[in-house]
This record gives structure tokens, C-alpha cells and sequence, in this order.
């Protein structure tokens, strides 16, 4: 997206943008440091900048690679492949991986970075050394509270005019769901909104929540369950779970449901974040990924 492409908004993300030929659209991700790969996944209506505090630190000891999902950040918004469907977006990150050579791979995913993620890696089990869950799920069935009113009218026939036209989704989705919304000031709401200038622009922002499985027969169902299936592959890699624990959309049912999955992992409750623990509680959440990476 030419307006944003150098743009770093203020100096918060202040990163080198490189960008990958994905066939339909150009990629845009972070690549910094040297070492072990870790890769961010943000999920919706994030990009990038979500994991904008854990690059300095992270990328002292790691290589660490900060896609953005195809119609989000600083990657392109494409007329083809539309609507955008899980299969897309798992494809366009097991591309760039591929491309990238990247191997022994942590991958922390949050929301829509699970599915995403966790997609390409039951593909691709050989090339992961460890999980870091925040915020997510990865099941066929939904499993968190009943949707907010929010996402419920995205997936209505409503739902098009109010994030196309009226760019309605990406402010109050985000002020929704932390339990600081001072932390979201001016300047990162800025930022947060800037991929998204037109209706055009905005078309990925609307595909997420109507991707999101709920019944058989659904467009990402199957693919949603066999990445379900295949999840205990990773039943002996090491695996952090990092949780804020006031989320309202992924509450800590759905904590307990990954501790079923993988009873081995490691697990911290942030007591006062909510979904969007990144902007929430940053130190805390960098610190428990730093700790685990030096102790795995």
C-alpha cells in the first residue's frame, strides 16, 4: 500500500518494510535480527504494529519475521482471491515461509493468527520448534462466548455498509476488547486505522468475522477441522499459552480447552488484560516469551 509503506508512525514502528511476490498481491513483513526465526502473527482487525513493542526485544537474540496478512498493514488488498478464506491466508504465510528458507521456527500467534498459523503449521510440523497461543483458538466449532453484538452484525447483510462504507469495525473492535483503552491513544489508533483509507482497503477487515466457523458447511469448515485434528502433533513440542484473562470473546474456557490439548504447556494468566493483551499488559507478555524461549 504505497501511502504506508515507509510510514512509522511516529517512530513506533520503526522497522525495515520488505516485501514478498505472493502471486495475487505483494506481502509485506518484518524481518529483524539474527538467529532462531520467530514469527508474529497478528489476527483481525490488527497488523503488524500489534507486535510493535516485542521487536526490539525479541530480535536482540531472534530472527524475528512480522508478516501482515493479505489485505492488512502494509501487504496489498487484492481484488482475487475475494472473499478472503483461511486457506488463502494459511497458503500466503506457508509461501513466504518457503521462500524464506525459515526453519526451527517459534510461532506466536493471537485471534485470527491461530487459525492461521497453527493452519500452516499442521502442514508443515517438520519446521516448528515451539508454539506460543495468546488469545486464540484453532476449532472447527466456535468456541468462545457468544459473538458481541459487533461481530454478530458483521456477518449480517448490515455488516457491509458499516465496515466498507463506514469504517465502523477497527475503532471499536479495538477500544471493546482491552481493559486499558487510555493505551490506545490518538497515535496508535492512527496507525491501527491507516491500511484501511477506502472502502476497497477494507475489504479483509469484513472477510474475518464472516470466515469465523460456526456450523457444518460453513466456507472454512473443513479446513478449520482438519487443522483441529492435527493439532496434537505438537503435543510434545514446547508450547506457552499466554492469556488475558478478561477477554470477552475468548474467555478462559477456551484457556482450558488449549491446557486439554496440550497438558505440557506452560500457561500465564494475565489477571488484568483483556483480548488485545499486547496493548494490554506488553511487558508482561514480552517477558514470558523471552523467559520461554531461554528456557526451551
Amino acid at each position: 500500500m504505497p501511502g504506508i509503506k515507509d510510514e512509522t508512525f511516529g517512530g513506533t514502528y520503526p522497522f525495515t518494510p520488505r516485501f514478498f511476490d505472493a502471486g495475487s498481491f505483494m506481502m509485506h513483513y518484518i524481518d529483524e535480527g539474527e538467529g532462531e526465526p520467530v514469527i508474529l502473527l497478528h489476527g483481525d482487525p490488527t497488523w503488524g504494529y500489534l507486535w510493535r513493542k516485542f521487536i526490539p526485544v525479541l530480535s536482540q537474540q531472534h530472527r524475528v519475521i512480522v508478516p501482515d496478512h493479505m489485505g492488512m498493514g502494509k501487504s496489498d488488498t487484492p481484488a482475487e482471491p475475494y472473499p478472503y478464506l483461511l486457506r488463502h491466508h494459511v497458503a500466503n504465510l506457508e509461501a513466504l515461509v518457503t521462500a524464506l528458507g525459515l526453519t526451527d521456527i517459534t510461532l506466536a500467534v493471537h485471534d485470527w493468527g491461530g487459525p492461521v498459523g497453527l493452519g500452516f503449521a499442521v502442514r508443515r510440523p517438520e519446521l516448528i520448534k515451539r508454539l506460543v497461543l495468546t488469545n486464540t483458538w484453532a476449532f472447527a466449532r466456535w468456541p468462545g462466548a457468544p459473538f458481541p453484538k459487533l461481530i454478530e452484525m458483521i456477518r449480517s447483510p448490515r455488516g457491509e455498509s458499516f465496515v466498507l462504507e463506514k469504517n465502523g469495525y477497527v475503532s471499536r473492535a479495538l477500544l471493546g476488547t482491552v481493559n486499558y483503552p487510555e493505551k490506545i491513544t490518538p497515535e496508535v489508533m492512527t496507525a491501527y486505522l491507516a491500511p484501511f483509507p477506502t472502502p476497497e482497503s477494507r475489504r479483509a477487515l469484513l472477510c474475518w468475522s464472516r470466515d469465523i466457523t460456526v456450523n457444518e458447511g460453513d466456507p472454512s469448515w473443513n479446513d478449520m477441522a482438519a487443522i483441529e485434528k492435527n493439532l496434537p502433533l505438537f503435543e510434545g513440542a514446547p508450547v506457552l499459552i499466554v492469556w488475558g484473562m478478561l477477554d470477552p470473546v475468548l474467555p478462559p474456557s477456551v484457556l482450558e480447552m488449549w491446557k486439554g490439548i496440550y497438558p505440557r504447556a506452560q500457561a500465564r494468566e494475565i489477571a488484568d488484560a483483556s483480548h488485545f493483551l499486547q496493548e494490554d499488559a506488553p511487558g508482561a507478555v514480552i517477558g514470558a516469551i523471552k523467559e520461554f524461549l531461554e528456557d526451551t
